[in-house]
């Protein structure tokens, strides 16, 4: 990735300034995980933005939330600090009302991403913003041993002889931000359908990744390619919703089926 904004003073634009969006190509890190261009998943990438605002048309500063839904089939994703200065970009700009904002940003995004990105702007009081609860059992009171802290596919282990369907989920997952190091936490969550995967082999796999380097959707997508090829199960979702930083948090989803977001919720850590 050329002309990065991460690790780097930079300085915060005064003014609107939708050039210094950054992309990343996905396609980099999907060639490292053999993933062919016709994608072995579906799925989104679902930002939450907390530091959003602007000017009314009277000069009085307007404040909401924001969501942003990329698809995983978008060529690129789009460099996290570029985005927080691309949305400071709007503090002093005077807009007539918040439909033209939505517009902007969603023209903004779609052109960096390659793809059509959803926008949805939200007041501070909507409960589509409310912290939701973890769905299934989690994992994190299984006794296991961990000693290495980088992923490693043949730690998961499943049972052929049990077909089950659940949900499992871990709040100890952390991996790091492939520029400048900074820890990334996340609650990971895996449903699925088919050979009972063992709790211990899946928990000690998620922590391997406390000295992984890589961007948050790349780690949803590896995790996914190595539960498929481990434990072959007939349908598989992983979903990871990390901690915001810069005032925005990264929740992608990859999926062997459609990928509904109209009941996402983020979770209290973020």
């Amino acid at each position: 990735m050329t002309d990065s904004l991460l690790g780097k003073q930079t300085e915060n634009p005064r003014s609107y300034a939708p050039e210094i969006l950054r992309p990343v190509p996905r396609i980099d890190n999907r060639n490292l995980l053999d993933i062919s261009a016709e994608l072995p998943f579906a799925g989104v990438d679902i930002w939450h933005a907390y530091e959003l605002s602007w000017l009314n048309s009277e000069g009085l500063p307007q404040a909401v939330m924001g969501r942003f839904i990329f698809k995983c089939e978008s060529p690129n994703l789009i460099e996290s600090k570029s985005l927080k200065l691309y949305l400071n970009s709007l503090n002093q700009e005077k807009y007539s009302d918040q439909h033209e904002v939505l517009q902007i940003i969603a023209r903004d995004l779609s052109a960096c991403a390659g793809s059509e990105v959803t926008v949805e702007l939200f007041s501070l009081q909507e409960e589509a913003m409310l912290a939701g609860k973890e769905n299934g059992y989690c994992l994190d009171q299984e006794k296991i041993s961990a000693g290495d802290y980088q992923p490693d596919k043949t730690l998961l282990e499943s049972d052929s002889s049990s077909v089950v369907e659940e949900s499992l989920y871990s709040n100890l997952f952390r991996s790091n931000c492939p520029i400048t190091g900074q820890p990334d936490w996340a609650t990971i969550t895996v449903g699925y359908r088919g050979p009972k995967i063992s709790r211990a082999s899946l928990l000690t796999y998620l922590v391997s990744y406390r000295m992984y380097n890589g961007y948050h959707e790349d780690c949803v997508e590896k995790i996914f390619m190595d539960i498929s090829t481990r434990c072959k199960p007939e349908a598989l979702t992983v979903q990871a919703n990390f901690l915001r930083r810069g005032g925005l948090d990264i929740n992608p989803v990859r999926s062997s089926l459609p990928v509904q977001t109209d009941q996402f919720r983020r979770f209290i850590r973020q």
